[in-house]
């Protein structure tokens, strides 16, 4: 998942009668330049309306021109202050917990955060949520709930990853088994990557085996038995497959911003990766840019298909905005079938809303698409916090060919001893 910092951005003034110059503070305290927006149309109550909303930096102009929308729409209703802050959807949980009363009224999150806020008590639920959930797809109404209640806006059903693939190399029977990716790559000296410091990509080895990994009932501990010996398919039988791939010469361990500039230099014909990367790829490889799930690998002597973690981004609204009413007038606005279908035309990004999701043009998206069908071997990302970095010292111990020669399971054992810790 991309993670951002934390920092302000300073907007154009979009139209005459906004009033620039509020000031906000970055996480460090440097204050920095933010804009409050001030509709300049009639005001019938006098109301004075002002809200905070955070989202990615990359979506600040686009959250400006729904503001703007959604204050054309309330004209006459009330006198809006709208502030749009640069927040990282994947950083939301840390920043508002550092002050939720004092935190946006309106913020964007991916959907692993959601049980976490929901137990501070930091989300309004969602008033008209039977009108909600009518609107969207079922698995992202289900990642915007905890006991069966919504708490949250659903807005894009796309935060998961796939297989990128350069049509000049790779025909779609190829894409359909790694072993023939790999081997279309060594031939041609080219390379397909994958990011194995991830345990949010390592998932895909392990996710349709039987081995599992999830949350106890406590919501903050692990459950896991990827170090099994007594099951179908064994730990020691997915790190062995995994070191076969390491070692195969058309194979790279690659982070995103490396897997992108190989892609336009040409070094990389394939590699996995999520929707935020479709534009520069379709840029690189034009007509020979394709998309599809991932594809199969051989582990105890089987094809295997890959998995997935399937993400979801959402919109809360504060449970201590002065404003909520409006606060949720807003998210519902910015979350609804209009602007999940402008989010996909300017940024790309797959709606949840089911009419949105099924418009022509989300239809013809080849990213889009193959995070779709992923999905059928996707599962929700829920982990506790000590599954980050165990999983990623295994995976880089892979890669890396286990150099050092450690035993497998041992190996194995050590990870999920770590994955499972429990907090005192």
């Amino acid at each position: 998942m991309k993670r951002g910092l934390l920092k302000y951005l300073f907007l154009p003034v979009l139209m005459a009668g906004m009033l620039v110059g509020c000031q906000g503070q970055t996480e460090t305290g440097e204050n920095v330049e933010s804009v409050q927006e001030t509709s300049s149309g009639a005001i019938d109550s006098g109301k004075n309306v002002s809200l905070t909303i955070w989202g990615a930096e990359e979506d600040v102009e686009l959250l400006a021109e729904m503001v703007e929308s959604f204050k054309q729409q309330y004209a006459g209703q009330a006198d809006f202050e709208i502030t749009i802050v640069s927040q990282g959807e994947a950083d939301c949980k840390e920043a508002l917990f550092a002050d939720i009363e004092g935190g946006a009224d309106v913020f964007a999150f991916a959907d692993d955060q959601l049980r976490a806020m929901v137990a501070a008590g930091a989300l309004s639920p969602v008033e008209n949520a039977d009108a909600i959930i009518e609107a969207n797809i079922e698995a992202a109404n289900e990642a915007a709930s905890v006991n069966d209640r919504l708490y949250a806006y659903p807005m894009t059903a796309d935060n998961g990853y796939f297989l990128y693939y350069n049509k000049e190399f790779l025909s779609d029977e190829d894409v359909k088994e790694l072993d023939t990716i790999l081997q279309v790559a060594a031939d041609n000296e080219k390379k397909v990557t994958m990011d194995w410091s991830s345990g949010w990509y390592l998932y895909s080895f392990f996710g349709c085996t039987g081995l599992e990994v999830g949350l106890n009932d406590d919501g903050v501990s692990n459950y896991c038995n990827w170090n099994a010996i007594d099951t179908p398919v064994k730990g020691t039988d997915v790190a062995e497959a995994m070191l076969e791939i390491a070692a195969n010469p058309g194979f790279s361990n690659s982070v995103d911003e490396d897997f992108i500039a190989g892609v336009q230099d040409g070094s990389v014909i394939a590699g996995v990766s999520g929707v935020w990367d479709s534009m520069p790829i379709e840029q690189a490889w034009g007509n020979n840019y394709g998309a599809v799930k991932l594809p199969t690998y051989t582990c105890a002597g089987n094809q295997i298909q890959m998995a997935s973690f399937a993400g979801y981004k959402m919109l809360g609204v504060n449970a201590y905005s002065k404003q909520a009413e409006w606060a949720h007038k807003l998210a519902e606005w910015i979350t609804n079938e209009e602007n999940q279908t402008l989010r996909f035309m300017k940024r790309g990004q797959g709606p949840s809303n089911i009419n949105a999701s099924s418009s022509s043009e989300v239809l013809k998206s080849p990213a889009i698409q193959a995070v779709l069908k992923q999905s059928e071997f996707a599962s929700l990302q829920r982990v506790g916090s000590t599954y980050w970095t165990p999983v990623q010292t295994f995976g880089e111990t892979l890669a890396d060919g286990n150099s050092q020669g450690k035993n497998l399971q041992e190996l194995l054992d050590t990870m999920v001893e770590a994955v499972t810790e429990s907090y005192n």
